[in-house]
Order: structure tokens, then sequence, then C-alpha cells
């Protein structure tokens, strides 16, 4: 089929240009219909999760705030009611009408229940069974414990039933402690909780739960899962944290989620709603089938104008490919300035190609320059001194020549070691330089040998640059060797040899003379 199309195309065995961008222009039709296929369903996918995952971190928010309210208002009637009994604390029929009164007047608790300061149940309404009884279940035990108005964990009560409860203690006037009235939420049975929540149900198959800091769900649309702990869940971990927010987690059930949580004030709840990520990712189907319908038009467009603009395409690119393959030319780099690039693709070709020819010089000078560098200091090595030698022979420039030597540098090896030696080289090169100009030459041709190349230098004028080496390097410690000392020779092209060729010999003459008459010193070559 390939070789089908390639024939349609092209007609004969030869290939040129204007036929292969009409054959490219077909796939990158096809390919950029694809990519704006891919690029549209991906961002409608993010743009969906992202609007979803605020829609339920707000509507989280707001179910959080509503049962607040509840809870606010239910611990309200309380300490109305703490308050009504505080003086009749004695009279049971007092209690019972209060706790029948607080229990069928807005029906926001399952129960209430009245308990003295030992545990002792006073009244309940419902009747429960339990007037009478010593309670001892965790939430009793810990409102006759704090004595101050609590919403408690989930805990199995005295009659068996999973629930919590809202409480408030009652003080006589005297701020004597007399026990605490309570009302109670059944988290496994109907309740007024309950029905706020399931009022406050969302849209399609998301749904909410209520969740405390111990990963106990207090309410649940499946209600044989509350009072169960929930396993691994993000959302559940920033809840137990104290967070809240939103995010997409794999649920306890394995199900890829899109939640928002918010929390509950004054209480460790927290109030999460989510949505299968399946479910909000729906509607992008009809949505890539009108992208498609819209673009199709558009890269058969494209397609029409490529084709159109074939010829005048063909002839710049052939210009840089022809310039491609003669990169090593001089005159190559001024053809593909004058190359008239006037489309993006020419245009970025022909940067390249520009910045590939510069690239291409400039690594061959960065490796002309590493060649001749000495490794250890940085300076020049023997081979860039041959090279400027030669340079300077060639265009007669009169050049003056400081060698220089570092008296004693084998005692520092055997003592400090040759890392120790080492940074000594290079401390020493660092200072060549500070007695330097812009166009003097330092180098190292030895193991600490060092030579200093002045250009249009007389030999006065070198010596003396040698003599303030000498005084600089006398006068600087080299912590932790201490203080070393150079011998220096200086020699003059052409006035003390007939070849450059001869002029490090005679410095190096100069040199060993320096050597010979007790170091540290200067000597001129003769």
């Amino acid at each position: 089929m390939l070789a089908s199309l390639k024939r349609a195309v092209l007609g004969s065995s030869t290939l040129d240009l204007r036929r292969l961008i009409l054959l490219l222009a077909l796939i990158s039709a096809f390919l950029m219909l694809a990519n704006s296929l891919f690029a549209s369903y991906r961002v409608q996918r993010e743009v969906l999760i992202e609007k979803t995952l605020e829609t339920n971190y707000v509507y989280a928010t707001k179910v959080a705030l509503t049962v607040d309210e509840f809870l606010h208002s239910a611990q309200q009637q309380l300490q109305y009611a703490a308050g009504t009994i505080a003086n009749h604390y004695d009279d049971q029929s007092f209690l019972q009408a209060e706790a029948v009164r607080l229990k069928r007047q807005t029906d926001s608790f399952n129960s209430v229940v009245i308990v003295d300061d030992t545990g002792v149940v006073r009244a309940t309404d419902p009747d429960l069974s339990i007037t009478g009884d010593q309670l001892g279940s965790a939430g009793a035990l810990q409102s006759l414990g704090e004595r101050k108005p609590l919403i408690s964990p989930p805990f199995v009560s005295h009659t068996g039933k999973l629930l919590l409860t809202v409480s408030q203690p009652v003080f006589d006037a005297s701020e004597n402690y007399l026990g605490y009235i309570s009302g109670t939420i059944y988290l496994e049975e109907p309740s007024t909780l309950n029905r706020v929540l399931r009022r406050s149900s969302h849209r399609d198959r998301s749904y909410l739960y209520v969740i405390d800091s111990n990963r106990r769900l207090l309410y649940h649309p499946q209600a044989e899962r509350v009072g169960t702990i929930v396993g691994a869940n993000l959302a559940v971990d920033d809840i137990a944290a104290g967070k809240s927010g939103m995010m997409r987690v794999i649920n306890s059930q394995g199900i890829d989620m899109l939640a928002g949580y918010a929390l509950v004030a004054g209480t460790d709840w927290g109030i999460v709603l989510q949505l299968p990520v399946s479910d909000t990712l729906k509607p992008l189907s009809e949505l890539l089938t009108r992208v498609l319908l819209n673009a199709l038009p558009l890269a058969l467009l494209i397609a029409l104008i490529i084709w159109r603009f074939a010829r005048a395409i063909a002839q710049p690119l052939r210009r840089l490919a022809e310039s491609a393959t003669t990169m090593d030319r001089p005159e190559t780099t001024s053809e593909i300035k004058q190359t008239l690039a006037w489309y993006f693709e020419t245009a970025n070709l022909k940067k390249a190609l520009l910045a590939g020819i510069e690239l291409m010089h400039g690594k061959i000078n960065k490796l002309s320059e590493d060649v001749q560098t000495d490794s250890l200091t940085g300076l020049s090595n023997r081979r860039a001194f041959d090279y400027a030698i030669e340079n300077w022979r060639d265009d007669h420039r009169a050049v003056s020549l400081v060698t220089a030597d570092v008296d004693h540098f084998k005692r520092v090896n055997d003592t400090y070691g040759h890392d120790m030696g080492d940074e000594v080289l290079r401390r020493l090169s660092n200072l060549m330089r500070s007695c330097s100009r812009s166009g003097d030459l330092l180098c190292r041709i030895g193991g600490e040998e060092f030579a200093l190349l002045l250009p249009d230098t007389d030999l006065a004028v070198a010596g003396d640059v040698a003599e303030r080496l000498r005084q600089l390097v006398e006068r600087t410690p080299f912590d932790p060797v201490g203080n070393i000392t150079i011998s220096l020779g200086v020699a003059h092209w052409p006035l003390n040899v007939q070849s450059i060729d001869e002029l490090l010999k005679r410095s190096d003459e100069a040199l060993y003379r320096a050597k010979r008459n007790g170091r540290n010193r200067v000597e001129t070559a003769t």
C-alpha cells in the first residue's frame, strides 16, 4: 500500500523535492490532525478534571458548613436545656419532661439522655430502659471526665448501638457539677444528621461521605459501611492530618476518583465529595468528533497551500542542503547568510546551520586551545611556545624571553609530597600572571620551568620584569612550604641571538648561570 501511494504521488522513479514535499504535506496534515485531536483531548481532559475537583471542593465546603450549623444548633439546644434543668435536678418528672421536650421539639437527636455526676441515667426520651443504670460507655466517661461541651467520637452505647453524642455539662448556680445532658445521633439508623447529608447529595454518580480523624466512616450512602475504617486513601490521610483540599485519588475500593474534601469546624470530621474519573470524562467522545470535523477542512487547506508553494519551498531547502555538505569551505557561511529563508522551517534550518558552523569552529578552536594549554597551571604549554616562536619568526617581530626555574623544587616534592608541589606550581603561575601584560605569553615548558615571551620588549625592560617576578615570589609565603625562590634567565632576539630558534637556548644558559651563582637571581644573556 505504501509503495502504491509512493507511485501515485511520484509518478516515476525520479524523486524531486516538489513531489516529496507533497507527500510530506499529506503525512503532515494527517499528523497535525491527529496531534490536534490529541492535544484537544488532553486540554479538555485537564479542564474537566480541574473543574470537577474545584466543584467537589466547593460543594464539600458548603456541606461542611451545613453540618457545622446543625451541630452548633444542637449544642445551643442542649445549652438551653442544661440551664433549664440546673435548678430542678432532683425533680425526676421535670427532667423527664425536659428530655421529651428536647427530643420532640426539633427532632435533632435520635434520643436524649440526662445523666448525673456519678454516671447514673436520670431520664431518657424515648424510653431506652436504662433509667437508673450506671453508664460506662466511652462517650459517657468522656463527658463525665471533661465536664465541657463535647461531640464524642463514635462508640457502641449501653444499648449496643453505634452512635455519637453531643453533650452539655450541667452546673448549678454555685458552679457545682451536676452531670450532663446529651443528644445522641445514631450512625447506623436514620437520623436528622443523615437526612441533612442525604439532602446534600450531589448529581450523577458522585456521592459524599463523612469521616473522622480515626478514619472511621460516620456517614456513607452504603449504610453497611458506616462505622468501618477506611483503608489507603490520600484524601482521608489529609483529613486525618487536619487539611482540606482536592485531589485525584484511588479510593479504598480501587476506583479512580476526583475528590474534594473539607473539615467541619469544631470537630475532627471531614466531608468528602467524590466522582469517578470515568464519569467526568464521558463527554469527551462527542467533543472529539466535533474537533475532528472542524480541524479536517483546515488540514486540507494547509495541504493545498503547501502544494501551491512547493517550488518556492524547494529552492531555499536545496541551497541549504548543498551548503550543509560543504561546511568546511570558508565561503559557506556567506552563502548560507545570502539564502532567502522566507518561511519558518528554512529560517530555523538556516539558523541551525550557521550555529553548527559556529559550534564546529568553536570546538576546533577549543581543541586547539586545549592542545596548547598546560592542564596543571592553565598556562600555555611547550607546543604553544614553539608555535608562537614560529609565528614571530615569520613576522620578524622582536621578542624577549624570560625563563624561570623553582629553586630546590625536588626538596619541596620530597618533603611535602607531589600534590603540594603541584600546588606550588599553580600559585607560581598566578604570580606570573600578575606580572604580565595582556599581549605576553606565559608558558610552562618543563616540570618546574616556566617561560615568559614578551613581544616588542627590549632586554632591559625584560630584565626588570624578571626582577619584579623574582622579588614577588621571594616575599610571597607558600603555606605550608614557606617561602620559595626562583632563578631566571633573560635573552632577546635579535639582540642576543641571530636566529629566534636559539632564543630558548641562550635564555636557559643565563638561567643555569643564575643557578651556579647562588640561585634566587636574574642573569641576562650576553
